[in-house]
């Protein structure tokens, strides 16, 4: 039986056929694309919550991709296993020219592309992947000398300088989707079968412009409906960053400097893959932390004692969102208040919040903690009570999420007391750094 030749085209966390890289590039240079997603056991036997509500949202954004493509007379192919065996599986079925994708930089994403590169060259395919989740990447901003900015500041000075309509134009993918592999109808398969229940999560929506007006004055008051929420869809390639840029340049400065700053997190991990896992600046991981168990999990369940804190920590367990401000806070609170280890902050983080992108997550742990690159000075520590008078002067953040607030029987005392930890945390940081 004589093969049906084709390109695969392989949805990863870019999930929409407009202005997507690869996707165009595949569909502009054949006429029998193939769409397929992998639910990667790799990734899904990690997750201990079964209710993991990032994996129902991936499962109706892959839902809504099927349908796009049944409508154009194809059918995206879902599959659940290991890509190695999956693509062994494909290259049995088919004849493949090639592979497209677009790039991932994280450790796991970048052995398991390894992998298949080595499996597809011994069948004579190509493996093309293409830039789709920055603006910039790798070598692309450096210093005059060639290396690696490792200051924010210089960082985006360049970005903006090099920023042209070149970088922002879209990739017209969605006008090609005639061009995908007119196939026969495959089974998806469901989150039961993958053993994962539906969450009762409500998503955020893609509407972001509004927003932006008073972004920079409203940005910093968690209480207010003034961020944009979209990090889940930039998480999963539901919304182009190069839609958003040119949406930011002419709206807010302040929020283009956010997305400046998830392309500059990316570019660390890149370049300095150790800081996924160890402190950047290495004499910091001489530090010796307390990680006291009972303390960390009172940090968990909103349990401080301390207001701001706690209100994150439960808007996070419920939502699987908090607002940035607040994020500063409480992982300050952890690294410097409780001294532990950014990393166990980091993986909890990692748990709990739908748009945990390990760059940006690892970055802002590494930054709270005085560890990582262009850092917060570890003598910069956060007053809680201080931040609420600054940000949440009415308490309407603290009281949506803390309900007993007011009930002195209730509502736990301070498990430890601000001034007295400041200064164990100065000493401490000091001895390890000294």
């Amino acid at each position: 039986m004589v093969k049906e030749k084709i390109n695969i085209f392989w949805f990863r966390r870019d999930l929409r056929t407009y202005d997507n890289a690869a996707l165009y590039e595949a569909l502009k240079a054949n006429k029998s694309v193939l769409p397929l997603f992998i639910f990667d056991k790799n990734i899904l036997d990690k997750l201990a919550d079964k209710k993991d509500a990032r994996v129902t949202f991936i499962h109706q954004e892959i839902e809504k991709l099927k349908k796009e493509c049944i409508n154009n007379k194809s059918d995206l192919w879902v599959k659940y296993g290991f890509p190695k065996q999956i693509f062994t599986n494909l290259i049995n079925e088919f004849e493949i020219t090639a592979v497209y994708t677009n790039h991932d930089y994280e450790p796991y994403a970048k052995q398991r592309d390894s992998e298949l590169a080595l499996l597809f060259a011994n069948y004579g395919i190509k493996f093309l992947s293409f830039k789709d989740h920055t603006i910039f990447e790798k070598n692309e901003i450096t210093k005059d000398d060639g290396k690696p900015y490792v200051v924010f500041t210089p960082f985006k000075r360049k970005w903006l300088d090099k920023l042209n309509a070149y970088y922002l134009k879209p990739y017209p993918s969605e006008n090609l989707l005639n061009n995908l592999f007119s196939t026969r109808t495959n089974n998806m398969p469901s989150l039961d079968l993958m053993g994962f229940e539906k969450s009762k999560i409500n998503f955020p929506n893609k509407i972001f412009t509004d927003i932006l007006k008073n972004y920079a004055d409203d940005r910093n008051y968690p209480a207010k409906d003034a961020t944009s929420r979209i990090s889940l869809h930039l998480r999963f390639g539901t919304l182009s960053i190069r839609q958003l840029v040119n949406t930011a340049k002419d709206i807010s400065e302040v929020w283009l400097s956010e997305l400046i700053w998830r392309d500059f997190y990316f570019y660390i991990l890149w370049h300095f893959p150790h800081s996924a896992t160890q402190s950047f600046r290495p004499e910091y991981d001489k530090i010796k932390w307390r990680n006291n168990s009972d303390e960390f999990k009172a940090w968990c369940e909103g349990k401080t004692g301390y207001p701001m804190v706690d209100a994150g920590m439960r808007e996070l367990n419920k939502t699987g969102f908090m607002h940035n401000r607040v994020r500063m806070v409480v992982a300050s609170f952890l690294t410097k208040h409780l001294l532990i280890d950014w990393r166990w902050g980091e993986r909890y983080f990692a748990e709990k919040l739908l748009d945990f992108e390990l760059s940006s997550n690892v970055g802002g742990w590494q930054w709270a903690a005085g560890t990582g690159v262009d850092a917060a000075p570890y003598f910069r520590i956060f007053n809680p009570a201080e931040q609420i008078k600054k940000f949440d002067k009415d308490l309407q953040y603290v009281k949506k999420w803390i309900p007993e607030f007011n009930d002195v029987f209730k509502y736990p005392k301070p498990i430890v007391d601000h001034k007295e930890a400041r200064e164990r945390c100065l000493r401490v940081y000091k001895e390890g750094l000294s």
